[in-house]
């Protein structure tokens, strides 16, 4: 691949800036978003909603969050990541009010859904990851990633036990205030990511355009491939984030098991998640995400035969945290590492989007099949045959730089 233009080689921030606010912020955003699934009881039961109303408003956040997330990789690879993050952060506070006080699943659905969703879009992984690959070396940048994607995993551990004593402390509604207050600390966080290369709010020259990047990429097999995969992983960890907690206690376990459940697998996920980036940098990519999807598969299978107890929970929950989002820094590793980082936010938002199509189809289907069925095991069973499929998908991927010509682009299929 041809040699990053000297604009991207400018005066870069710190490692340890980069990392320490870029994880920061991954920790808040991604910190409350895992313990969505605390408030499915209280607000059905206290709005008489329906299963399906809250699943489907959680559906619709993460498809807001893969769509937008496209728009938001655009404008911080054309801005830089600082404006993305503000408008993000100001938008994650009033989707978690409107959340709070929406008064029809209508409502809900616009606040808990589309607002959240933008908001999630502006201020994870495809604005972080773009900072970081244009920040940090290549020779340090799946580890980096990795990092960035622990601290998002940290972020479950820490903050779902809060979420959990916040509604119980205070009641689901002015939990879910607190936690607006909260995420309003993004945007000083956001101060300390104004990249040098954006001068003026205008990105450094490229040698493509947004057009020849997703010419580039749509027809590149790997691109396709990689973006498969991700819709599996977005299927698997948001049914299981969404409805563990209500499987567990339709099952005769106490609320605590769940919230304990949510919270090892964000403290595990920050082992998987730093060892999949760390392995990133001394193995293909595609093997890590071929063994990650397998592991699943068969850690779910497990969970379904052994008999359900609070210590089974906790082993497959430690289990789960360790191939939960480690994911996440292969994936975005190898866009990088294919396509160059001039225009990785938005790849990255690209391949995200399919990520959230799976977590659209897995939430929604675990409440819609629920409400008919009176159970979650058909959803289950179709994550089990999904995550063999991705794993054999991920195995063909090629990883190796694509070769650009002065007048043309060259894809070596």
């Amino acid at each position: 691949m041809s040699s990053a233009p000297p604009a991207l080689a400018a005066p870069r921030l710190s490692a340890f800036q980069v990392l320490a606010c870029g994880a920061a912020i991954v920790t808040l955003s991604m910190g409350i978003r895992h313990g969505f699934g605390l408030w499915l009881q209280p607000i059905t039961q206290d709005q008489g909603w329906t299963r399906e109303n809250f699943a489907f408003a959680l559906a619709v956040q993460n498809l807001s969050w893969g769509v937008f997330g496209i728009f938001a990789g655009m404008a911080a690879d054309r801005f830089g990541a600082f404006r993305v993050l503000l408008v993000g952060a100001l938008l994650y506070a009033l989707g978690l009010a409107g959340m709070a006080l929406a008064p029809t699943p209508f409502t809900f659905a616009l606040t808990a859904g589309v607002l959240i969703g933008a908001a999630q879009a502006g201020t994870t992984y495809a604005v972080i990851y773009g900072v970081i690959g244009r920040q940090i070396p290549a020779e340090k940048r799946s580890w980096a990633m990795g990092v960035a994607a622990a601290a998002g995993s940290f972020g479950q551990f820490l903050m779902v036990p809060v979420e959990g004593w916040l509604i119980s402390r205070f009641g689901w509604q002015e939990a879910l205030l607190f936690l607006g207050a909260a995420v309003l600390l993004i945007m000083p966080l956001a101060l300390f990511l104004r990249e040098p290369g954006f001068v003026g709010g205008v990105a450094p020259k490229r040698e493509q355009t947004i057009q020849q990047a997703l010419r580039e990429a749509f027809k590149y097999r790997s691109f396709q491939l990689l973006m498969a995969g991700y819709f599996v992983c977005g299927f698997q960890v948001v049914f299981i984030g969404v409805h563990m907690p209500s499987y567990l206690k339709d099952n005769g376990l106490s609320p605590q098991v769940a919230s304990y459940a949510l919270a090892l697998i964000g403290l595990f996920n920050v082992i998987g998640t730093y060892a999949a980036g760390a392995l990133g940098q001394r193995m293909p990519k595609r093997y890590i995400l071929a063994f990650i999807y397998l592991a699943r598969a068969v850690a779910i299978s497990v969970f379904l035969i052994v008999p359900l107890s609070p210590a089974s929970v906790y082993v497959f929950s430690s289990v789960m945290g360790v191939l939960w989002l480690s994911t996440v820094p292969p994936t975005n590793a190898a866009v990088a590492q294919i396509f160059g980082v001039a225009h990785l936010s938005m790849l990255g938002g690209f391949v995200f989007f399919s990520h959230q199509i799976g977590s659209f189809m897995g939430v929604w289907l675990g409440g819609v099949l629920y409400d008919r069925t009176g159970s979650y095991d058909i959803v289950w069973y179709i994550s089990i045959a999904l995550g063999v499929f991705a794993a054999l998908i991920n195995l063909p991927v090629r990883e190796s730089p694509i070769l650009r010509g002065p007048q043309r682009v060259r894809v070596t299929a």
